[in-house]
């Protein structure tokens, strides 16, 4: 039983963040592409109150890998597992095929943990950008990757294997790279179990050194128990290693057995903290209650 399962949202949802769907059509059709090509987007997987928007703005994020995780970070929807399906070797055409047949013009690949891999999930990235390419050449794709941390116990050796593995993921030139931080560094521990604030700052700073035409880009969810003081120091912390784009949003408790919500930020301060990020430097900042890492990608 999760510790969580007792604790109710301490509120209702504020009226900020109620917001229709989408259109239930376009919504239909999307999901039953999906669905028939045996395939699973983070968009569904986690219940984004953005997809009917994106969807009709020609963004979709696919989840590669499978549906179980090998991590379980107490924020997310996606079911977890220590033994996860074995790939799917076809997924990748698939992913192509959906996506000439959704006519998209931006394509956002994420992954679920895959520490079971011995590339961590750094080739389903790859062989999937190659499939999309091969039928559409000038698709603009952006990557969301997990840390791909593990494997070894030694250190050094971990460091080693995570730049080899980025630096496959880099080679296939996706137009922006994007890693989420999540959360302050005093919640780390708690909300992404598996992965450290440190571990995810170096894979920032790594991409950056290895490939420095490709933007980097990290997010952080809010309502957790930050305070505003924490927040400006983690977006700090992103553009001490040169992360260029950032995107802040609340926080949304998918069930009774993830984390709680501890307070919802308003439009105000989500407001004021996209300011701060102006005056910090990022080039490109998206900040609301509603946003999510691949909100208005495209841009």
């Amino acid at each position: 039983m999760s510790r969580y399962s007792s604790i109710a949202p301490s509120e209702r949802l504020p009226e900020w963040l109620r917001r229709p769907i989408g259109n239930a059509s376009d919504l239909e059709a999307v999901q039953t592409l999906v669905k028939q090509n045996r395939l699973h987007t983070i968009c569904e997987e986690g219940r984004c109150p953005n997809r009917g928007e994106c969807y009709a703005a020609g963004t979709a994020t696919f989840l590669l890998g499978g549906s179980i995780c090998t991590r379980s970070c107490a924020f997310c929807q996606v079911d977890k597992g220590k033994a996860p399906m074995p790939l799917d070797r076809a997924e990748a055409e698939r992913v192509a095929d959906a996506v000439m047949a959704m006519g998209l013009r931006y394509v956002v690949l994420t992954a679920v943990a895959r520490d079971d891999l011995s590339d961590h999930g750094a080739s389903l990235f790859t062989a999937t950008m190659a499939a999309i390419r091969s039928r559409q050449p000038l698709m603009a794709i952006e990557v969301l990757t997990p840390d791909f941390w593990g494997g070894v116990s030694n250190r050094e050796q971990a460091v080693l294997l995570q730049r080899e593995r980025l630096s496959t993921v880099l080679n296939a030139k996706p137009v922006c790279f994007n890693h989420n931080l999540e959360t302050v560094r005093r919640l780390q521990g708690e909300v992404r179990r598996g992965a450290t604030y440190e571990r995810s700052l170096g894979l920032l700073a790594t991409a950056r050194e290895l490939d420095p035409a490709i933007p980097t880009k990290s997010g952080l969810m809010l309502g957790l128990g930050e305070t505003k003081a924490e927040v400006v120091e983690a977006m700090q912390d992103l553009r001490y290693v040169d992360c260029q784009r950032i995107t802040l949003g609340q926080y949304l408790r998918p069930s009774l057995a993830h984390i709680p919500v501890m307070r919802y930020w308003t439009p105000t301060e989500f407001d004021e903290l996209a300011a701060i990020a102006d005056e910090l430097g990022f080039a490109q900042v998206r900040s609301g209650p509603l946003v999510r890492s691949s909100y208005h990608a495209a841009d």
